[in-house]
Order: C-alpha cells, then sequence, then structure tokens
C-alpha cells in the first residue's frame, strides 16, 4: 500500500514545466496570429483553419501515429503477460488500464499515445518483448504508464500543434498577403520571420520539456515498481542493442522519437545537443540514486 502511495504523488516540477511551455507557445501564438492578420490574412479563414487543424491534431494525431506505427492491438488472450503486468501496475499507479498494442519490429521499444487517461495506448515492440526479462520489461511499462499519469504525452501534442502551424506558414507563405503588389511584399516578409521565431522557440521549448518528462517518468516507474535498478538495466540493453542496429531501420523509426523510451537513434553526435531524450547516462545515474535511497529505507 506504501508503494502506491508514493505512486500516486504528483510531479510538480513537470507540472509546472507543461504549464509554463503552454503559457509561452500560447503567447507566441498570439503574436502569429497578429502577424497573420497584418500581413491580410482573412480573420474569418485564421480561426477556421487554426481551429480545425487544432482539433485535428488533438483528437487523431494518435491515432495516425499508432496506425503508421503498425500497431496491433491485442487482446488478453492474445498476450496473456503483457496484459497482467500492465493491468498489476496500473493498480499499483491508480490507472484506467489502457488499450495494449505491439508493433511486429526487431527494434526494441516502447512508447504510450493518447490525449487522456481513458484513452491511453501504450505499446511494445516484438524486439524488446524479446530482449527484457520480466522485471526489465515492467519497469519500461511502468516508465510508459507513468506518462499516462503525468498526462505530459497531451501536452507534447498540444505542444507540437504551434510548431506545426509555424512550420505551414513557414512552407507556405507566399500564400498570405493577400496578393503580390510590392507594397505587400514586406508584410509578408514579416510573417515568414515572425513564423520562423515561432518554430525555433517552439522547437527549443519542446525539446526541454521532452527531456525533463523522461527523467519524471523515469521516477514514476521507480516508484511504481520499487525496482529503479530493472529499469536501469532495460535502459543499457535497449541502448545497447539500438546501437547495433542498421542506420535505414532506425531512421524508418525517427519520427516517434519523442514518444520512444529510448530514440531510435541513440549514436553520439553533435545532434544530441537537439535531442528529445537525455542521454542514457545520466537517467541511469538519476535510477542509482534512487536505488540507493530505496536501499537505506528498508
Amino acid at each position: 500500500m506504501a508503494q502506491s502511495k508514493v505512486a500516486l504523488r504528483a510531479d510538480t516540477g513537470l507540472q509546472a514545466r507543461m504549464l509554463i511551455t503552454v503559457f509561452l507557445l500560447g503567447a507566441l501564438y498570439v503574436v502569429l496570429i497578429a502577424a497573420l492578420f497584418a500581413s491580410g490574412a482573412s480573420g474569418v479563414t485564421i480561426f477556421v483553419v487554426a481551429a480545425g487543424l487544432f482539433l485535428f491534431q488533438l483528437f487523431a494525431s494518435d491515432k495516425i501515429a499508432l496506425a503508421t506505427m503498425g500497431v496491433q492491438k491485442v487482446s488478453p488472450q492474445e498476450a496473456p503477460e503483457l496484459h497482467a503486468m500492465i493491468e498489476r501496475l496500473c493498480v499499483q499507479a491508480d490507472l484506467p488500464k489502457p488499450t495494449i498494442g505491439i508493433v511486429n519490429t526487431t527494434m526494441p521499444n516502447a512508447f504510450a499515445m493518447g490525449r487522456s487517461q481513458k484513452s491511453a495506448t501504450v505499446v511494445a515492440t516484438t524486439g524488446i518483448l524479446e530482449l527484457l526479462s520480466p522485471a526489465e520489461l515492467e519497469g519500461v511499462m511502468a516508465h510508459e504508464l507513468a506518462h499516462v499519469r503525468h498526462r505530459d504525452v497531451m501536452i507534447m501534442t498540444i505542444a507540437s500543434f504551434f510548431a506545426s502551424i509555424a512550420a505551414l506558414i513557414l512552407q507556405f507563405g507566399f500564400f498570405f498577403g493577400g496578393n503580390s503588389d510590392d507594397e505587400d511584399g514586406p508584410s509578408t516578409m514579416v510573417l515568414i520571420l515572425v513564423s520562423l521565431v515561432v518554430y525555433v522557440v517552439s522547437f527549443v521549448l519542446m525539446q526541454a520539456l521532452s527531456r525533463y518528462r523522461e527523467f519524471a517518468a523515469d521516477r514514476g516507474a521507480a516508484a511504481i515498481t520499487g525496482r529503479p535498478s530493472a529499469l536501469s538495466s532495460a535502459l543499457l540493453k535497449i541502448s545497447g542493442t539500438m546501437d547495433r542496429l542498421p542506420m535505414t531501420d532506425l531512421r524508418a523509426h525517427s519520427e516517434m522519437n519523442a514518444f520512444y523510451i529510448i530514440p531510435a537513434n541513440t549514436k553520439k553526435s553533435l545532434l544530441n545537443l537537439f535531442s528529445t531524450h537525455p542521454p542514457v547516462e545520466q537517467r541511469i545515474a538519476q535510477l542509482s540514486r534512487l536505488e540507493a535511497q530505496l536501499q537505506g529505507a528498508r
């Protein structure tokens, strides 16, 4: 029972960062809308397009991602051990049981999708089911359920909407501004520059939130299972296996990097500065500290 109470504790640091991220992105979006008006775009058009895209991304983006990844929903009869494990973890985390899916790929990974706790889907690949021991897999599934518990998947979906709108305007900016007269040129250029700034700032904010939410989910998994070392072992196995996979296989999954427990490219480079995840070494160091705290409390 004590373990369940620990799992229910809210991560105030993550909640504060999610609130700040949404607030700043909302402010940026207001600036972007003002730039659209200044460029001569119709107010009705702006509202209809923006509202439609937002609703589509909020309610349909997870379904599209699951279909694109080839996720197959599995019943308790098809995957009894996985269902039993997640049911047990949901009781400990005080969560409704999510839809459970499997992706047939050798890449060992897992992720959670969904705009709410009741509509969540937790997915494991066949590669991770074959690679990990039951205790390690439990740590990974607890990590994904922690994402569901924290509702950070929904925040990432909303945050990505702002970046998507800015990117869309950057690609089709020449359509805004009314007509092609020379006097309209400056306003169109201002719109494109504002969109570029919104996209860059949105990207930075999303990367910062994404990295912190992985630390928060690791802590949540440790609290739910009471075994941080099992998740540490899983992270080492997954990242080690990922390094041996062909780059062509990893690129095929790179669009989902923000949602995977380990991104589909763990090789170190300057691009790691823009990674959606903190380095595995830092995550393991945090889990080691949590393990030491648990050992000291016993």
